[in-house]
Parts: structure tokens; sequence; C-alpha cells
């Protein structure tokens, strides 16, 4: 029975997610009957398959939220944009026309994203065999890059403007513009994130951080305006200066949430939620390394649990079976788990041994399997 890995993929729904710590381990070898009778009753209140051909495809479905995200962005940015165009050509500030730029580039960062989701739809082969999740990361390397190169043109405008300050009209018009431009922007920030969390997307997250960053640009003109009026000339390049700051606080969120997501890393609370769900399966005498990933917006995890050297095949199939449903309702957004089965070590017996001069077993497996012998 040593090394028995049982692999299955679950797609499931961000929300089926949340009931399962009352149920997942309703399936588990020798379960009660009353557990088995709480978890039938939970599937008919919120009823859901664990076979492919009988589910949708969660994974398919956030990307298409996703891809409607950057459809509503992008039309509310377009519309901003031409809003602005529409009074640079009636004021002929040089300061809108710049932010006028910003937010059509700002719109078009949907184009690398949006192919990114369309990638992530597509199946996985014998060359990507976690399928092209990925490519989201790679979208979000490139939105951090326009962030990055959205601070260095603004900062380079402002050091422009200070030594070269240049007179404002029309500024009523601007600051409308200017207004309109803070609006948007803002409000495809707050959208884009919001989705972006919630279906686990760190590059949409990331393109909503870069949208507030033109708002902050926006807001630049509005603020250079009010002193223009005032008749303070170097208010545009100061404050172009502190809108400069501000975009690189933004590009620092941005840049960790991406780093993170292509160091593998998740919340550790997911680790604990899973490791309590494994526990609570019957069966598992002790959980050892747990171990998941984020490919795209979708989890991936990995886990090693002990058992009962008595049981048969069949026996610890069903229990591998219960701990990966278990993961499966314990941890939002997880789509696929192996669980590996090992049976508990006698004194004096390491039943991976002949492994030892290839790689050291992990530390907490080891920890665990010596609880069990003791």
């Amino acid at each position: 029975m040593e090394g028995n890995r049982h692999t299955r993929t679950h797609d499931h729904d961000h929300d089926d997610a949340r009931h399962g710590h009352e149920h997942g381990h309703g399936h588990g070898h020798g379960a009660s009957r009353s557990a088995r009778l709480r978890h039938r009753f939970a599937h008919l209140v919120r009823p859901h398959s664990h076979e492919a051909v009988d589910k949708v495809d969660a994974a398919m479905e956030t990307s298409r939220e996703g891809m409607r995200t950057l459809w509503i962005s992008l039309a509310v940015l377009g519309a901003t944009t031409v809003v602005q165009a529409v009074i640079v050509a009636l004021s002929g500030s040089v300061a809108l026309l710049g932010d006028t730029i910003h937010n059509a580039a700002d719109a078009l960062t949907a184009v690398p994203l949006g192919i990114a989701f369309v990638l992530g739809r597509r199946a996985a082969d014998r060359r990507y065999t976690y399928g092209y999740g990925r490519a989201e990361d790679l979208a979000g390397v490139l939105i951090v890059l326009t962030i990055a190169a959205s601070a260095a043109l603004a900062a380079w405008v402002a050091v422009d403007r200070l030594f070269n300050p240049r007179e404002i009209t029309h500024l009523w018009a601007v600051s409308a513009a200017a207004s309109t431009g803070f609006v948007g922007n803002e409000w495809v920030a707050r959208y884009r994130i919001r989705t972006g969390r919630r279906i686990g997307s760190a590059a949409l997250v990331a393109d909503g951080l870069h949208a507030r960053t033109d708002g902050f640009t926006s807001l630049a003109v509005l603020l250079s305006a009010g002193g223009a009026a005032l008749g303070w000339r170097v208010a545009d390049p100061v404050v172009g200066l502190l809108i400069t700051a501000a975009i690189l606080l933004v590009l620092k969120d941005a840049a960790r949430e991406v780093y993170r997501r292509l160091m593998d890393s998740v919340d550790p609370a997911l680790v604990d939620a899973a490791e309590h769900a494994l526990r609570g399966v019957a069966g598992v005498l002790d959980v050892g390394q747990v171990r998941m990933r984020w490919i795209g917006h979708a989890l991936r995890a990995e886990a090693d649990i002990v058992v009962d050297t008595r049981l048969t095949v069949v026996e610890a199939h069903e229990l591998a079976v219960a701990a990966e449903h278990a993961l499966i309702h314990a941890v939002p957004r997880l789509t696929a788990a192996t669980v590996h089965i090992d049976p508990a070590p006698s004194a004096g017996h390491d039943p991976h041994a002949a492994l030892a001069h290839h790689t050291e077993r992990p530390e907490a497996l080891s920890v665990a399997a010596e609880r069990i012998v003791r």
C-alpha cells in the first residue's frame, strides 16, 4: 500500500467550498450514519457533482467573469477617454492630454489580461500538463511593468513642468475632465480588484491597482488646475511629483501580489483549513505535509496522510477519496488534490527507506510518523 496515490480533479464553485467544514469527513472509512445523512442533506440543499461530465467548469465560469469585468471596465475607460479628448481639443491643455493618453493606455492593458483569460480556458495537454492558467501571472508581470512605466512617465513630466512651467487655460473644462477621469478610473479599479479577489486572479487585482494609479494622475490634473487658478504656476509639477510617489506605493502592492503568485505563495490560513479538514476524516491517523499552489485563479493541492497498515488497497483508496473530498469542500477555489497514503510505521521500520538516498522525507511527515509509533 506504500506510495499509493489517488488523484482526481474536481471543479467547484466558491460557495460550495464554504460548507465543507461541517461534512468534509462524512465519506471516510467507518463514517457514522449521522455524518452520512448530514452530508446527503447538504448535497440536497446545495447539489453539486464530483464528475466532470455532470458539472459546469468553474474555471471556465471564473474566466467568463474576468472577461466580463474587463469588457465593462474597458467600456467605462473608453468613455472617460473620449470625454477627456473632447475637452483637450477645446482647452489645449497639455496636462490633460497626457492624462487622456494615460487613460487610453490603461484601457488597453485589458488586452493582455483578456488573452490570458482565453488561454486559461484551454485544456491541459502533454506539454502543459497543468494547463495554461499561468498565462494570467505573465499578464500580471506586464501590468506591473506598465505601472512602473506610468510612474517613470509621471515623474519625467513633473520634473519637466517644474523647470518649464506652462500656462493652463479653460480651467473649468480641465477640472471637469480631470474629475471625470478620476471617478472613471477609481470605479474601474474597485470593480477589477473586487472581481480579481473573488475569482483569485492576482493579475486582475494588479490591473485594478493600475487603474487606481491613473485615477491619481487625473486627480493631479485637477489639483494642478486649482493651483493654476490661484496663480501658483508650479502647482502642476509639485502635485505631479506627489502623485508619482503615490503611484510607486501602488506599484509596490501590485508587484508584491504578482511576486507572491509567481513564487507559489498561498494564505497560511488555507493550509490550516486543509490540515483541519484532513484530521477530521475518519481513518486518518495523522497528517504530513500539505502543499498548495495557484495556477491562474485555481488552486491545486498535495497532501500526505498516515493510515492504519491493516487497511486493504480498496479501503485505503476509499479513505483517499474521503480525504480529497474534505479538501475540496474546505478550501475555496481548490480544483484538484493529490492525496498520498502513508502506512503507520512500526518501531524500527521506515516505509520510505528506499527513497532515503534520493530525497529527505518532509519533516512534518516524519514527526507525524513518530507520534503514531509512540
